[in-house]
């Protein structure tokens, strides 16, 4: 008797909209434009745009204006923040921005939370003036933003107009088990950042299935993993390929933030020990290689988390690779047989 097919695990695509050395921002986000539409024509589920601020390298600061522009210039697939991040915003507000995003585009707009700054303290402080976040506050305008996205009730004061009714699908992002706690609780979908931040992936996703509770809106878990990648037709190239991001993540870890740079030829072999651990723990759930590099490393993490979705982050500083590396990567996902999908 044969086994059924299992439909491969789905893949979606996180954007930083990264500012390449030598680039402009107007081409960055007409790059961002063309990975998305590849990313539509491959059947990737979704595509997420990441809230930064005060980042040279990075042009997704306006989010929601972003999710419109790839929303606007695809069809199909869904596009959403990866996430916002609620602490600098008024519930009402992003209510509001992603309310009228649902009805531009029905069916097709995600809105992915997040607890943390995505700044610096100085920036920080001038995205919310006086006010000092509390712990007990994200999960209070989480509950909020979900009252104003549900249908309006009789005698309520407070309407978000657009953005009542249109029960915009919100879900929690985050790289500790806070959210993970907090999504289990509300029975919301979890998405976690192992694509910088790997070290608690693993309890936290346990935590989260163990812990959920079904909503009227979620009836099992459902996990998100951020994973980089950088697939190339050889390990060589993969490896050289990846300097950019490995430099990239050398300037996260310095403060010392740039553009994205060009590749560079035995980049890592140039830096200390403890340079190279450093990034190597930063990219703990990173897929770098060849076709069969990547395949064995898609089927290890599906292996080890169950994830229901893979959202893959991908810096390549010549856009043309970029898109050639997520051809390779749904070559990869679906040799991986039927068995592994979540």
């Amino acid at each position: 008797m044969t086994t059924p097919p299992v439909s491969p695990v789905p893949l979606s695509f996180l954007d930083l909209v990264a500012v390449r050395e030598g680039g402009t921002v107007a081409e960055a986000l007409a790059i961002a434009l063309q990975t998305a539409r590849h990313a539509e024509a491959l059947g990737f589920t979704r595509y997420w745009l990441a809230e930064h601020h005060n980042m040279a390298g990075i042009a997704s600061s306006a989010t929601a204006v972003l999710v419109g522009h790839i929303a606007g210039g695809t069809r199909t697939i869904r596009v959403g923040s990866g996430g916002v991040m609620l602490p600098n915003h008024a519930p009402l507000v992003v209510a509001e921005a992603f309310g009228t995003l649902a009805e531009l585009y029905p069916g097709r707009i995600d809105l992915g939370l997040g607890r943390a700054p995505g700044t610096d303290g100085m920036t920080l402080r001038a995205l919310r003036r006086d006010r000092i976040e509390r712990e007990e506050d994200f999960p209070r305008d989480v509950a909020e933003l979900q009252h104003l996205l549900a249908p309006a009730t009789p005698g309520q004061q407070l309407i978000a107009m657009p953005g009542a009714g249109t029960r915009v699908p919100i879900w929690l992002l985050g790289s500790s088990l806070f959210s993970a706690r907090l999504a289990a609780a509300r029975g919301l979908p979890y998405a976690f950042a192992s694509h910088f931040a790997p070290r608690l992936l693993l309890q936290a996703i346990d935590l989260y299935r163990r812990e959920f509770q079904a909503s009227d809106t979620l009836a099992n878990p459902y996990v998100i993993i951020g994973v980089p990648l950088i697939a190339a037709p050889t390990d060589t190239e993969a490896d050289f390929l990846a300097s950019s991001t490995f430099q990239r993540v050398l300037g996260i870890l310095r403060g010392d933030r740039r553009r994205l740079q060009a590749p560079q030829p035995d980049f890592m072999a140039r830096l200390s020990a403890d340079e190279r651990a450093a990034i190597a723990d930063f990219l703990g759930a990173a897929v770098i290689g060849g076709p069969d590099t990547v395949r064995d490393g898609l089927a290890r993490l599906l292996s080890a988390t169950g994830a229901d979705e893979l959202m893959l982050v991908c810096d390549i500083f010549d856009p043309a690779l970029r898109l050639r590396s997520l051809d390779l990567a749904v070559s990869a996902r679906d040799a991986l047989g039927r068995g592994t999908s979540a």
